[in-house]
């Protein structure tokens, strides 16, 4: 269900601005889209896991929040992070 530490780095490299960026929102969103691609995995042979569900729920907030600010601060990379991200908004 978790994201592993290879994954994770990963995921880091593909998405850094610079070296050693891991704070920027494109980092941030990457590993949080992966955290809910499992965690909806999860749930299809789990369906009444609600606890699991609940954290879900907070996961897709916190992403929502983080490319909300992304899209107000800098619309292209927003464009270029959701269409990489293969996320529908």
């Amino acid at each position: 269900m978790s994201i592993t530490p290879e994954r994770k780095t990963a995921l880091i490299k593909e998405y850094a601005r610079k070296e050693g960026d891991t704070g920027s929102p494109e980092v941030q969103v990457a590993i949080l889209s992966e955290r809910i691609a499992n965690l909806t995995e999860h749930f299809k042979t789990h369906s009444k896991d609600n606890h699991s569900r609940r954290g879900l729920l907070k996961l897709v907030s916190q992403r929502r929040s983080l490319l909300d600010y992304l899209k107000d601060t800098d619309e292209e990379r927003y464009k270029t992070l959701i269409s990489r991200l293969g996320l529908r908004r």
